[in-house]
């Protein structure tokens, strides 16, 4: 609550006869030129004045904001509301339950630990694919899902009913984000504070990196890690620096034959190319007015793959239509008009606005593309992608002497001889390790003949489309691609042409108004006949959760090292992450993805090679059943309505009967079952004192892990299913868990046992400790000669003998999704400091926010120029300044060899605030928000 108004903002604004208390930003200099994004920000400093945490410095400060400075200002953002999904909201609220006990320990009130903001979870990533193509897939698949997570739900309910102001959006609703966007978001937040009504911009953070989406609404947030979030739900303000801000200009319009999907794939090919990790990007000009909410949704959405913090689009009519249609109130839309208005939040093309970088896109410009076989950014137009496939396929099968083995030249004759450019991503050495640790015999077996269990028979080859999925909130939001899907695939079925017979099919929708609009539409059963049922409303192949494989097919793959293909309309395609068979995965628009699932192969042209014949015998090619946008639009318009959002949404938080029919535990704090092996009270707090222990110096650290550039957060912290021999695996066996009821480790989050075993334990890791292995294992320096074990293995070891760890790291570390268990799983491995070239910022954070030290090598080196080899034994020092309650800018990392020799260099320190540095003398961001809700 402010209690201090320097600038005399406080104002009233009334809006058909209501009253509501405002804060004026035209109150400040230099506001109105700002961006809308860093307006949001003045607001909120505004109101949130305090004279001490927040000054009217750092109003002044924002409001001077020079665009070509680099950040070096830190303010207090204070988010409006929370929103979580499962998997990394169980986490949230475990923690938070065992908050309550700590403070109660520490002679509080356990009823303190309380959401001070609203918080909203919406349960949408335990959906599996396990049933498809078929009519029953759907409810077979929602069966299966509470029968694997009923322990989950339970606890979900009881945090349901044991905290204020936080509600749950129940199984089988829809994707977090696009329930956000269509319902929960409220653009203009209203609030009683002391019995006046306030009105201010919404604004969001939220447990998952796709949180951006809401940028598209005129909303700012962003995906945070759980712990950041579980303090922002607690009344901790979100500590940055005022960012640099890329403002980026539209014009022209999607030409026919592209989609928002290529759109989205282009301008994260630009923005990754230009670099904006840490920067807000604002899209501004005229162009703006003709993006559709749906197209400006799903850029937004796709921030965390070009890397900015946030990716935000101003309001407009087009955002108040979007609100009508999505059936919110009139009184609202009517507020939201009115408040921006007054704020100089309305978009006018017209105003200059201060950016510090520009970019420019002419929507004409952009082509049908894909992208992959590992990276969002890694775009390929389609009219390449026979082409490239062709090329990638060579850092995927074996290799023999560094040379590509004959047999493959002629299973893929179109490429003399290996290419190793795409986007820079690859090497040869990176082939060669691959292969070999893929298990490679020095030849490709494809093409391999497969016959399964119903009697369908067919021959299976590298680059085979095992898996074409609609899937993810970034495209199942969008009518104007979902329609084209469905009409294409109406196209298709009327010249006659099916689905390949190896490709597993699926649908998951983002909300059921998808379902509706394809039902009102007449398109549902040309998509059936082509395999594509609805097999669930969540965030399912994009999140790994494909479930497997048909059992002869995953056979033949594995037997013959095939490498297969997985093409989703989803945002992430990290190695490892689809599906533990699948090793080459592409982003495409939906009805790019039943194109593929027709051509069966990424082998393909769609210009040159036909998708098969019609009746007549007549040559079928991907022109011929492209729908026609302007068709497309009438489909729009004719097939989606106000009613059916009213109608998706009634009664969004009560569930269906299996939610209703839960048992739900009751009381203030949770009561534990010592035998669950979902939910466990985490060790975060034990023997935790009223004050902190002085932090120290770093000394005989040894390397848990040495890593190359680009390892995302799916290779620390993996969400996809894991085998009975791995760390995991056995401790669930041990525990009587039978390996059918694994479930994912994303669903088992809320037991650290669990994320601890699967921390760094992707099948596609690569630690360069060890010479061409994948999958997670390590060289345990703490036994005699060193030998290979796993990396939770030695991590015990280390910990027995009281042996500190280091992780050293290339470029980009930790980008990807925003994983708390990254964080939290490197902190309870042991590891008291990551020593990288660059870090992503959700992950750079986290790991201060679990009492680890993030270091940077000094600019220009890395581990390889520095000569390190992992071997040697390190000690980091000068942590104790952190004590005198100053932050030092560099930290003395010495490497000593086994031979006695060391080598030194000044490490960067990535604490980047004032209040990280607290969070780091506390031990971590919990301990700090536990310490001052005790005192």
């Amino acid at each position: 609550m402010s209690t201090v108004d320097s600038f005399g903002s406080k104002g009233v604004l009334n809006v058909a006869g209501t009253d509501y208390e405002i804060f004026r930003l035209n109150s400040v200099e230099g506001a109105d030129s700002l961006p809308f994004s860093l307006k949001v920000l003045l607001e909120n400093l505004l109101r949130t004045e305090d004279g001490a945490n927040i000054t009217a410095d750092h109003v002044r400060a924002l409001a001077g904001w020079d665009p070509n400075a680099e950040p070096d200002t830190e303010i207090q953002f204070t988010p409006a509301r929370v929103i979580m999904q499962d998997f990394t909201g169980v986490p949230c609220v475990v923690d938070l339950a065992t908050m309550r006990e700590a403070v109660k320990e520490l002679g509080g009130d356990p009823k303190r630990v309380n959401p001070l903001a609203p918080a909203e979870m919406v349960i949408d990533h335990s959906v599996q694919i396990d049933a498809f193509g078929n009519s029953g897939a759907l409810e077979r698949n929602m069966e299966i899902e509470y029968q694997r997570n009923g322990e989950r739900y339970q606890f979900l309910r009881w945090g349901q009913t044991a905290f204020d102001d936080f509600k749950v959006v129940p199984p089988g609703t829809g994707i977090v984000h696009q329930v956000n966007i269509e319902y929960l978001a409220r653009t203009v937040m209203t609030r009683e504070i002391d019995g006046v009504l306030r009105a201010y911009p919404d604004t969001c953070v939220g447990t998952d990196s796709h949180t951006t989406m809401v940028n598209g609404l005129g909303i700012l947030g962003w995906g945070v890690g759980g712990i950041e979030a579980e303090a922002a739900m607690l009344g901790q303000p979100v500590s940055m620096l005022i960012p640099r801000v890329v403002g980026f200009k539209l014009n022209g319009s999607i030409p026919a034959g592209a989609t928002a999907t290529d759109v989205v794939l282009t301008i994260t090919e630009m923005l990754r190319k230009h670099g904006v990790v840490g920067k807000f990007v604002e899209f501004y000009g005229e162009g703006v007015a003709a993006v559709p909410l749906a197209n400006r949704a799903t850029i937004g959405n796709m921030s965390p793959e070009f890397g900015s913090t946030a990716a935000m689009f101003p309001i407009d009519d087009v955002t108040l239509d979007y609100l009508r249609l999505t059936g919110r109130s009139e009184a609202n839309v009517a507020l939201v008009e009115a408040y921006t208005k007054e704020q100089g939040l309305w978009h006018d093309p017209s105003r200059e606005l201060r950016f510090s970088e520009f970019l420019e896109l002419d929507l004409s410009t952009v082509v049908p593309s894909i992208s992959g076989p590992k990276r969002p950014q890694d775009r390929i137009e389609l009219t390449d992608a026979k082409e490239q496939f062709r090329k990638d396929i060579h850092n995927y099968v074996s290799i023999e002497d560094g040379s590509v083995d004959e047999a493959l030249d002629e299973s893929f004759p179109a490429s003399d001889s290996p290419s190793f450019t795409h986007a820079d991503s690859h090497t040869t050495e990176t082939a060669r390790v691959a292969s070999a640790a893929n298990g490679a015999h020095g030849r490709p077996s494809a093409p391999v003949h497969v016959k399964t269990a119903d009697g369908r028979e067919f021959e299976l080859d590298h680059g085979a489309v095992s898996i074409a999925s609609i899937t993810s909130c970034t495209n199942t939001s969008n009518p104007s691609v979902m329609l084209a899907a469905a009409l294409l695939a109406r196209n298709a079925v009327d010249k006659g042409l099916t689905s390949k017979p190896w490709v597993k099919t699926s649908v998951a929708p983002g909300s059921k108004v998808v379902t509706d609009y394809y039902e009102k539409s007449g398109l549902t059963p040309y998509l059936e006949k082509l395999g594509f049922y609805i097999v669930g409303y969540g965030c399912a192949t994009c999140i790994g959760n494909s479930g497997p494989l048909e059992p002869e097919i995953s056979e033949a793959i594995q037997a013959n090292d095939l490498s297969v293909t997985a093409v989703l309309s989803g945002n992430r395609n990290f190695e490892g992450r689809i599906n533990p068979d699948v090793k080459m995965n592409y982003l495409a628009s939906p009805p790019l993805v039943i194109a593929y699932a027709l051509a069966g192969s990424m082998d393909f042209d769609f210009e040159t090679d036909a998708l098969g014949t019609d009746s007549e015998g007549n040559e079928v090619f991907l022109k011929d059943i492209w729908p026609n946008p302007t068709e497309v639009q009438e489909v729009i318009d004719s097939s989606i309505d106000e009613a059916m959002f009213a109608k998706g949404y009634e009664g969004v938080f009560d569930g269906d009967d299996r939610w209703k029919a839960l048992d739900t535990p009751a009381g203030d704090t949770f009561a534990w079952a010592e035998d669950s092996t979902y939910v466990r009270k985490p060790p975060y707090f034990e023997g935790m004192k009223a004050q902190p222990d002085p932090v120290k110096d770093i000394a005989g650290a040894r390397v848990l892990l040495k890593l190359g550039d680009s390892v995302t957060t799916d290779h620390i912290s993996p969400a996809g299913s894991f085998k009975s021999d791995t760390p995991a695996g056995q401790y669930l066996l041990a525990n009587g868990v039978e390996r059918k009821d694994f479930n994912s480790y994303g669903s088992r989050r809320g037991n650290h046992e669990v994320m601890i075993r699967g921390t760094f334990a992707n099948i596609r890791i690569k630690n360069q400790l060890l010479d061409g292995v994948e999958g997670g294992f390590t060289r345990d320096f703490s036994q005699e000669g060193a030998p290979q074990a796993y990396v939770y293995d030695a991590a015990q070891n280390y910990q027995a003998a009281g042996t500190p760890l280091v992780v050293l790291a290339g470029k980009e570390y930790g980008s990807g999704s925003s994983r708390d268990w990254a964080a939290k799983g490197t902190a309870l491995l042991g590891v008291k400091a990551v020593v990288a070239e660059s870090y992503e910022r959700i992950h750079r954070s986290n790991l201060i926010g679990m009492g680890v030290l993030p270091l940077q090598f000094p600019a220009g080196e890395s581990a390889a120029t520095l000569g390190l080899t992992g071997t040697e034994t390190f000690a980091v020092e000068g942590v104790t300044e952190l004590n005198n309650g100053t932050t030092p800018k560099t930290l003395k990392v010495t490497a000593t060899a086994e031979d006695g020799t060391s080598k030194s260099f000044d490490a960067v320190l990535r604490i980047d605030t004032p209040g990280e540095a607290d969070y780091y003398r506390n031990g971590g961001i919990l301990q700090y928000v536990l310490r001052q809700i005790s005192a």
